[in-house]
């Protein structure tokens, strides 16, 4: 994307206890790979409280979010959702038009659902739209397909949902997020072929 919108990263669906590795784990790749903020369901505070602390040690800005209203923020969202699946179109089929939704150029608000317009689009489409990324647990709702403007499916198979959102982050980017500065971290890593140096984050050396 040529000008950043607020990407944000939704994870609908927690069961306390078996998804608690795998929230979290949804939450640092929003994190890690260029995401604004993560929502988390509010029963998940465990795997909110981990990803605070990663970001407060390794730097942000980076917003975590508690919220038990997910049907709600996916069908008030006013930008762009994509909802990840193994039954959606390709990413690689998509993911320009993604960009150019975001930007403000794309497909998003032409399609209606309920004789209603999915999104109330600019309609010089220039101030573009933000981005609501859906990741889904054990069970999603069928309502959540026919709301999202995408249904996007890397490989089309069974894998984690966590390197679909990976996969899905990075092809958004183009890569860009990789380089992506921090601030305010107490810690930093040091990028070797060998060993693990971890300093802080004010360390010059």
């Amino acid at each position: 994307m040529t000008e950043k919108r607020e990407v944000a990263v939704l994870r609908y669906g927690h069961r306390p206890g078996r998804d608690d590795r795998m929230t979290t784990h949804v939450g640092l790749t929003a994190r890690a790979l260029g995401a604004d903020r993560v929502i988390l369901p509010d029963n998940a505070g465990q795997s909110a409280e981990t990803v605070r602390d990663i970001t407060d040690r390794f730097g942000g800005p980076f917003d975590v979010e508690l919220r038990d209203d997910q049907k709600a923020i996916v069908r008030n969202w006013e930008g762009v959702v994509v909802h990840l699946t193994m039954y959606g179109e390709r990413i690689q089929d998509v993911e320009t038009e993604i960009r150019e939704a975001v930007a403000g150029d794309g497909r998003a608000g032409d399609e209606a659902t309920d004789g209603e317009e999915v999104i109330d689009g600019d309609d010089d489409g220039e101030e573009g739209r933000d981005l609501l990324v859906v990741v889904g647990g054990e069970k999603v709702p069928w309502a959540l397909y026919e709301r999202a403007d995408f249904n996007v499916g890397v490989t089309n198979q069974p894998h984690s949902e966590v390197a679909g959102l990976a996969v899905f982050l990075d092809r958004l980017f183009e890569g860009a997020e990789l380089d992506r500065e921090w601030s305010d971290a107490d810690r930093r890593v040091v990028p070797e072929a060998t060993g693990k140096t971890v300093v802080d984050a004010d360390d010059d050396g």
